[in-house]
């Protein structure tokens, strides 16, 4: 019998975020609400922190932030995904929660990329142990005009029907996303092609990961293209993770839509997936990672976690995420309450890799260009975000071996109100501006204390709140 990785080192395990128990962790899987817990899986390799043979590792929680680590919900023991089960989604019918995941197979398993991907079901009454389906795949090929790329479906239902889509490539080589239709999540119908990539340099050639969700009386497609073509300062990480916004319907087939935006802008975010909660919430989280991402934890037997849940709106075609209200139960005591004017200030607290930040600037009122504010490990800068009032633009830098990696940008709407929301997490920062209009999700490596240091080019009136964060 394998053996389960162990993590030898806790030097850079985040505290208050899912991460793998040890081994390899990347895309959310699964997230859903059933029998009063929210229940995420991910993509999960158990015996090391390499990529291999996916397996889907699982955790539940009551509130989205205090989770519970439960059993390997699948594993690759069948005909049906001998070669891993990767992503896919998960339902609740009749009080009986289905999971949804794409088969893999390798017809020579020397060669990694000669493969056949299938659809398949399994199912659980407890939320804990799960049954594959007998008669598993319930989705054996793909359609005639598709290659080989065939995966991560996404199901919902609407009104009496059940409906999949799944990240796929047409015969010329291009994303799309193509939509099923089922009575019973047993027996699929295929509708067609819901969606394409008018050019791979534009929208790629696969799109992975797949999410079709209404908000605020529009429809929101959401993906993971692959091969978009970095221009200028967009999609400027190996692959992006981002959204459609238009008009789904049903009795066409068909999913009208605008351009594709980024969703997050950091280095580190992929493969997102959203869940409804009881209260009516469309809550995403995401890889916290990237494919041609450096993962040093590694070395110390475990690579990988999740972003923190948030809460997706949608005002003026754009996706605003802002933090989960649930993330307040982790606040421990407030080390920081100021409202004055400065210029250059290190923010004082015992233990900055565990802390929320709460920073507000009137920018009308102020004379300066730009001001930033960094994390320093002695005297490596580890992570800078930089704000320019003149064009509201944002500039993540990160301390990057390639320097032409090292930063990301996003643009503000014009704001007389600054308002940016930070969250630390041993390697970890997330970064909310202006209520979720901007995010940026970033990795970072220290195994020293590192400190916070603000600096203006003029002096400027800062409100700054800070939180030390407890997972208890």
């Amino acid at each position: 019998m394998r053996k389960i990785a162990k993590i030898i080192n806790d030097r850079y395990r985040l505290n208050y975020h899912v991460s793998t128990p040890g081994g390899w962790m990347n895309d959310p899987n699964g997230f859903s609400y059933f029998n009063g817990y929210y229940h995420i899986f991910y993509q999960y390799h158990p015996y090391s922190a390499q990529k291999g043979p996916m397996h889907w590792g699982h955790y539940r929680s009551k509130d989205m932030i205090h989770w519970e680590e439960l059993p390997i919900a699948l594993g690759p023991n069948s005909q049906a995904d001998e070669n891993g089960c990767f992503s896919g989604s998960a339902i609740v019918k009749d009080g009986r929660l289905y999971l949804i995941y794409t088969g893999h197979h390798y017809f020579d398993k020397t060669d990694h990329s000669d493969f056949y991907q299938t659809q398949n079901i399994a199912y659980s009454d407890d939320g804990v142990n799960f049954k594959k389906y007998e008669h598993n795949p319930v989705i054996k090929f793909p359609p005639q005009d598709n290659t080989k790329h065939f995966r991560d479906p996404k199901v919902w239902r609407n009104d009496n029907d059940f409906y999949m889509i799944l990240g796929s490539q047409d015969q010329t080589g291009l994303g799309r996303v193509i939509m099923y239709k089922s009575p019973d999540l047993l027996h699929w119908e295929y509708l067609g092609p819901l969606a394409n990539s008018s050019s791979v340099e534009k929208e790629g050639y696969m799109w992975e990961c797949p999410d079709l969700f209404s908000l605020n009386g529009q429809d929101v497609l959401l993906c993971s293209p692959q091969g978009i073509e970095a221009t200028g300062e967009k999609y400027l990480n190996q692959f992006q993770t981002g959204y459609f916004v238009g008009e789904m319907n049903y009795s066409k087939n068909s999913f009208t839509h605008g351009a594709f935006s980024e969703l997050d802008h950091g280095h580190d975010f992929y493969a997102a997936q959203t869940t409804l909660t009881p209260d009516n919430r469309r809550i995403v989280i995401a890889w916290f990672g990237m494919w041609d991402a450096e993962f040093p934890e590694q070395a110390d037997g475990w690579a990988g976690a999740l972003t923190l849940p948030r809460e997706l709106t949608l005002k003026d075609n754009h996706l605003y995420m802002r933090p989960i209200t649930e993330l307040k139960s982790l606040r421990k005591e407030k080390f920081v309450d100021l409202n004055r004017i400065l210029t250059n200030e290190q923010i004082s607290v015992a233990d900055a890799q565990h802390i929320e930040l709460l920073l507000e600037v009137a920018v009308s009122e102020w004379s300066g260009k730009e001001f930033a504010l960094t994390m320093k490990s002695g005297q490596q800068n580890l992570i800078t975000v930089l704000f320019k009032k003149q064009t509201s633009k944002v500039i993540v830098k990160r301390a990057d071996k390639a320097e032409n990696d090292s930063d990301r940008y996003g643009k503000l709407k014009n704001c007389t109100k600054l308002k940016i929301r930070i969250f630390i997490d041993t390697s970890s920062m997330e970064f909310f501006f202006n209520d979720g209009e901007l995010v940026f999700s970033e990795r970072y490596y220290t195994e020293t204390k590192p400190s916070l240091y603000f600096k203006a080019d003029q002096a400027i009136c800062l409100k700054m709140i800070g939180y030390t964060l407890v997972n208890n």
